[in-house]
């Protein structure tokens, strides 16, 4: 059942927790506005108190976008809210301006947010966003099948809410409320919109399908998109649910960087949620941002139910041994030495953060050299140890390795936590249980799973 009463904003908003201030992202078009103007009524009704913060991004890509931002910013102060206009400054690119102009936009939204001090962004995506996206990922599952690591996982769609770098909630109250309904309540309360003439450039994918959804057989196109959403998110959380039992089951950390699976995990009846968490677990090990194709983590599965190996996949070596279980760790190659910096995300798997800012450093792997140092536990072979460690960070000048604490060549000390790839950068609700175990697994930061 799609909203068409969308007065009713508390009922749109009941399943986010807003009671630290929302940011409202406003373009200015329909949706947006409707949004903004919904939400501020349900924060005044339900908490008073909260803060709400409208934020336009210019992007800089059309002269009329500055005029626009404007515009936002007159209707915010006639309704007693506060704005920003944050602009996308610097050279765009030639190809993949869309993909590049949203990550611009979520990056400083969510930097807007956290200079605020509020941990979550709403945005006006409408079940049309959503029948559009479903659909776009439909053709290219069905072009694509067994190329992309993404397909299938994202016939889901877009999540109700998606953790972005793992620090501001990025929310979609409306995905089941329909354009129409927006701009008819709109209309009715006398309020205008601005018409984005990208919507309906056909040089990009999503408005050439916008435009083919307003022809005869949209409407039937519309609903089967929406069905199929609904049927592939349950089934991914479904999926994500039991493969981080699973996880909490079989999976340990007996060293930083070194993950060890019981036997067991390979030989239990479920195998399609033992193979899910496996392409987890490889990523989260490997640092990648995508899950690994999961015909080659199948194959590799099928392996270790069968007896002893050692192989490579998505960046991580699997070392499943007779006795002591299934090892994963990073592999020794393409491991990065960077400059260092103040705050760094390290080959997708460590967050780095120093005390002082750096001047001659850089962040390497230890080296074998380095790992000597640490002794076995119980009866995890010491080759295996030393190997992970060897592939963990660590702060080098001059081709020398220094001592983190400080000491007599006095660094900066450097705080280390680990990532939780494959969702370092988006943690769509609908992967919050398995990202969960993973987190508690490796140590990561613990966050408030709570929507928003």
């Amino acid at each position: 059942m799609f909203d068409t009463e969308t007065d009713l904003s508390d009922r749109l908003f009941q399943d986010f927790d807003f009671s630290h201030g929302a940011v409202a992202a406003v373009s200015g078009g329909s949706d947006s506005t409707a949004l903004l103007l919904l939400l501020k009524h349900h924060l005044d009704r339900t908490l008073p108190a909260a803060r709400l913060l409208a934020v336009t991004i210019d992007h800089g890509l059309r002269p009329s976008s500055a005029a626009e931002a404007q515009a936002v910013a007159r209707l915010c102060a006639e309704h007693g809210i506060a704005h920003r206009t944050l602009v996308w400054s610097g050279r765009k690119p030639s190809t993949g301006l869309p993909a590049a102009a949203r990550e611009a936009r979520y990056r400083l939204l969510a930097e807007a947010a956290e200079a605020a001090g509020i941990g979550a962004v709403v945005t006006g995506h409408t079940a049309d966003d959503q029948a559009e996206t479903v659909l776009m990922r439909q053709v290219r599952e069905e072009e694509a099948r067994d190329e992309d690591p993404r397909v299938g996982r994202g016939l889901a769609g877009m999540a109700p809410a998606t953790l972005y770098d793992w620090r501001v909630w990025i929310a979609r109250p409306l995905l089941a409320t329909r354009r129409a309904a927006l701009r008819e309540m709109l209309k009715r309360r006398g309020i205008g919109w601005t018409e984005d003439p990208t919507n309906v450039d056909r040089r990009f994918e999503r408005p050439r399908l916008r435009i083919s959804l307003a022809g005869r057989d949209g409407e039937a196109r519309f609903k089967e998109a929406i069905a199929k959403a609904g049927q592939a998110a349950a089934e991914r959380e479904n999926l994500g649910q039991r493969a981080a039992a699973l996880i909490g089951a079989f999976a340990s950390q007996p060293a930083p960087g070194l993950i060890r699976l019981d036997r067991d995990f390979a030989s239990g009846e479920d195998s399609e949620a033992a193979v899910y968490a496996f392409r987890i677990l490889l990523a989260a090990v490997g640092g990648v941002t995508f899950l690994v194709d999961e015909a080659r983590c199948r194959a590799l599965f099928e392996h270790l139910r069968s007896g002893t190996l050692c192989a490579t996949l998505s960046r991580t070596v699997v070392d499943a041994r007779r006795t002591g279980g299934i090892f994963l760790h990073r592999e020794a190659r393409n491991l990065p030495a960077v400059p260092a910096a103040e705050q760094a995300l390290w080959d997708g798997r460590r967050r780095i953060t120093l005390s002082d800012r750096p001047s001659g450093l850089v962040i390497a792997p230890a080296g074998l050299g380095a790992a000597k140092r640490f002794t076995p536990e119980g009866d995890v072979p010491a080759s295996l140890l030393r190997k992970a460690q060897a592939a963990e960070p660590a702060l080098w000048r001059g081709g020398a390795r220094l001592d983190l604490a400080g000491g007599d060549a006095a660094p900066p000390a450097m705080a280390i936590v680990p990532a939780v790839s494959p969702f370092t950068r988006f943690l769509p609700s609908f992967d919050l249980r398995p990202a969960a175990a993973v987190a508690a697994l490796i140590g990561a930061p613990p966050r408030s799973w709570a929507k928003a």
